[in-house]
């Protein structure tokens, strides 16, 4: 897919901008606080329907508005072009392609967005929710099926839950049946998913940390050597007592390692932030290899990511992909020599006032 038009009404600072971005790279310049990051942040909403600064979208809506609004003139690799829109409120949220209302799902499959900003680094040293979500994004945008089975484990789960804490146990072997068939083939995505990604990101390892030692393990969230159903069985007297499911697919999780040892142990934070960097580009590559929509890259505030070495080879590399990145920055002299990019614009935003240059 590629952004042809993109309009932006009451995202935070930005009150109205309208800009027909490259196909290739974008530049977009600006002071703190200008609404570089607004500018972003209206992208993604459009592809994620969600904020990447909030838990709460609807605190992007401008200071005095009721609600905001993207839209989006985006062509898709079969050469045809479709009209992608969002609207927020406080109360509802409205999704529209084509002029037809649809799901959020709908609009997350047609625009494909992969965000690299400054917290991206915790993807190595949160929680594994958050990694698990990177994973299940790449398997959703690839994989229409793997949806609807996320959906009824996630149903099947929080019954099971339920159940548990009240300890209505009789309805238990029924929830657990669901919980293993849906459980089984979500691990099974999972499994294929890291077996794809695996080479893709020792090779972009290799590149931006010059490091062939890098190893991704896959943690199914239970001992795999047993069944689940077995897991399961065994773990039920714990499930009571606690009153949630200790085992399955919602514990998953990844590790990497450098030099078999636990790289958010063992590396520096630049080069966490560069192993992160190898990681969601490996995601985009192989997205873009195996699913009919090309994804779009967002990179907020690319000085604070990166030196000035790194910076020139992940444009040098962003250049030779062929999808849209839109990054952001506070000068034009942080993205480097640019005299080797063929196709980029330049935005700058003052205020919200986003002009190209």
């Amino acid at each position: 897919m590629t952004l042809l038009k993109l309009d932006v009404l009451s995202v935070r600072n930005i009150h109205s901008a309208s800009i027909s971005p490259s196909p290739a790279i974008n530049l977009i310049t600006g002071a703190n606080a200008s609404g570089k990051s607004s500018l972003l942040e209206a992208i993604f909403i459009l592809g994620r329907s969600r904020s990447f600064r909030t838990t709460h979208t609807k605190q992007a809506i401008a200071f005095e508005q009721s609600q905001l609004t993207v839209s989006a003139q985006n062509r898709e690799q079969s050469g045809s072009v479709s009209t992608l829109g969002i609207q927020i409120d406080n109360k509802q949220c409205q999704i529209r392609i084509d002029q037809e209302d649809r799901q959020k799902a709908d609009l997350a499959y047609a625009l494909p967005v992969q965000l690299i900003h400054p917290k991206s680094y915790r993807l190595l040293d949160s929680g594994p929710q958050i990694r698990r979500e990177f994973l299940d994004w790449g398997i959703f945008n690839q994989h229409k099926n793997f949806l609807p089975c996320w959906r009824k484990f996630n149903k099947a789960l929080q019954q099971r839950n339920a159940l548990l804490k009240t300890r209505q146990l009789k309805q238990l072997p029924a929830w657990d049946k669901e919980l293993v068939e849906y459980g089984q083939v979500i691990n099974e995505f999972r499994l294929a998913y890291v077996a794809s990604l695996q080479p893709v990101f020792l090779e972009m390892a290799s590149h931006f940390l010059n490091k062939e030692d890098v190893d991704l393990r896959f943690l199914p969230g239970w001992d795999d050597r047993q069944s689940l159903d077995l897991i399961l069985k065994n773990d039920l007297v714990r499930d009571i007592r606690y009153g949630f499911t200790h085992s399955g697919p919602h514990r998953a999780d990844f590790q990497t390692y450098q030099n078999k040892r636990l790289a958010k142990d063992y590396l520096s934070r630049g080069q966490q932030k560069l192993l992160v960097l190898a990681l969601m580009l490996a995601q985009v590559t192989l997205l873009n290899q195996e699913s009919p929509y090309s994804c779009c890259i967002l990179i907020d505030d690319l000085a604070s990511e990166l030196d000035t070495e790194n910076r020139a080879k992940l444009i040098k590399y962003l250049a030779g992909l062929n999808c849209q990145v839109f990054i952001s920055s506070t000068d034009i002299a942080d993205f480097g020599d640019l005299s080797s990019v063929e196709n980029y614009k330049w935005f700058h935003v003052e205020q919200g006032d986003v002009k190209q240059l």
